[in-house]
């Protein structure tokens, strides 16, 4: 049987033997950006390539997920090795589609080709062969939580109940045979080095807000109208005046935008949208500010006389890493790239899906380095794709190694140290609890 060290270096030879078609891959997909849900392409692509390696892989999973597991020659932990198939929507990025506006602006293209990455390696018979348990590959949708309107409808629709991907996979049962999962996100945070391990970030809830008013002319009536643009205005400032009871610690944010800002200049505004999400690094702290929120849009309402309907929308739980998996992936980031250029941060205040994961399983979220750029804009660009694919490949096949190596012994202790904070039955429960809708009446 070879060791772990052997088993590496032979996974390096498979993903450097590949390096120039993962690269092309990952340029393939920055080409061709679809937003959650909508990643049909970016599906295919990735079906067709599980079944290269002769994966069976089932598509169509939370409308375009894809999964395909490698069985291990023993039993063992099922190990979920995860990549995000969407992308952003931002229209001024030199990749965006000129039709749709969407734009790989956070690097899952990168996430997409270095799971594909190490795929390649650990399938191979010699490799597999030597690893206990089950490996699940799972190219994920809709990990940005964006185009709430569109999703929303999408549910109402009975397409799907959660706004994000994992979440919505979760609920099909793709977890419930899954013991342990991991990712490898890009960054662009010269802070977090050339690899970097991070402890938890904020979670999450989305709300969709309705001020409802009554129009009239807004030169020759006003004081016939009840001005809901004036309601929203009021709503915003409270929760503002609301920020120094946030604690420091709690990391809370609260970034609410105006979508419809009324229908012309010479009416009173009667029906004006906004839309926020609610971030917080404990689900205590989420939910206190998520009161504040919803106090703060009552009360622009009543100054007013306007109602609110507000609809609060699951997001993301906090993220919390498993620290054995932790120390595992820190380990092979020092043999990538050098213990001075792996990095830590305590606490990042952005949210992701992965979150929710990681409050039913031990899970890790760690990140590669190898983009230029701001997250989320039109500056960001992956400028290193020997470190953002090829080495990230390598960091996710070391990793799984580790832990389904040598019979498992790591996978085994790690799942049977870790007790998940909810079941997946008690994950769902307050998944649907925490859905809501309300018309307060503020006249």
């Amino acid at each position: 049987m070879p060791s772990k060290e052997d088993l590496k270096r032979r996974a390096a030879e498979i993903i450097d033997s590949k390096a120039d078609e993962l690269v092309a891959l990952a340029k393939n997909i920055l080409q061709n950006p679809e937003p959650g849900f909508r990643e049909l392409k970016t599906a295919r692509l990735v079906a067709q390539k599980f079944g290269e390696l002769g994966m069976q892989p089932r598509s169509g999973l939370a409308i375009t997920g894809v999964r395909a597991d490698a069985l291990g020659s023993t039993a063992g932990p099922t190990l979920a090795v995860l990549g995000e198939l969407d992308s952003l929507i931002i229209a001024a990025h030199p990749h965006a589609d000129s039709e749709t506006g969407a734009a790989h602006a956070c690097g899952h293209h990168c996430q997409i080709a270095m799971m594909l990455g190490a795929a390649t390696a650990l399938t191979q018979p010699d490799v597999i062969g030597s690893l206990a348990g089950r490996i699940a590959f799972m190219a994920v949708p809709a990990e940005e939580y964006i185009e709430i309107e569109y999703r929303d409808e999408l549910r109402r629709e009975g397409k799907l109940e959660f706004l994000g991907g994992k979440a919505e996979l979760v609920r099909l049962g793709e977890f419930d045979d899954v013991n342990l999962a991991m990712m490898l996100h890009t960054t662009a945070n010269p802070a977090e080095k050339l690899m970097c391990i991070s402890n938890t970030n904020n979670g999450s809830v989305a709300k969709r807000i309705q001020f409802i008013g009554r129009g009239s002319h807004a030169g020759g009536a006003p004081h016939l109208g009840i001005n809901a643009l004036n309601a929203a205005t009021m709503a915003m400032t409270a929760i503002n005046f609301n920020r120094e009871t946030f604690r420091d610690e709690d990391s809370i944010r609260v970034h609410p935008i105006i979508t419809k800002g009324g229908e012309a200049v010479s009416a009173v505004p009667a029906d004006v949208r906004m839309e926020t999400f609610v971030r917080g690094k404990t689900l205590e702290a989420l939910m206190d500010a998520n009161l504040k929120v919803d106090r703060a849009l009552k009360a622009g309402a009543m100054a007013v006389g306007a109602s609110v309907k507000i609809q609060t929308i699951p997001g993301y739980m906090p993220l919390q890493q498993n620290k054995p998996m932790a120390a595992i992936f820190r380990a092979n980031a020092v043999e990538l790239v050098g213990e001075d250029n792996v990095g830590y941060v305590e606490h990042r205040a952005g949210s992701t899906d992965m979150g929710d994961i990681s409050h039913l399983m031990p899970a890790i979220h760690p990140y590669v380095g190898g983009a230029a750029g701001l997250g989320h804009s039109a500056t960001y660009l992956i400028e290193d794709y020997s470190l953002a694919v090829i080495k990230g490949a390598k960091a996710l096949a070391y990793t799984v190694i580790d832990i389904l190596g040598d019979g498992a012994s790591h996978g085994n202790s790690i799942v049977g140290g870790q007790r998940a904070d909810m079941s997946i039955s008690e994950y769902l429960k307050f998944m649907r609890n925490l859905a809501s809708e309300e018309t307060f009446e503020g006249a």
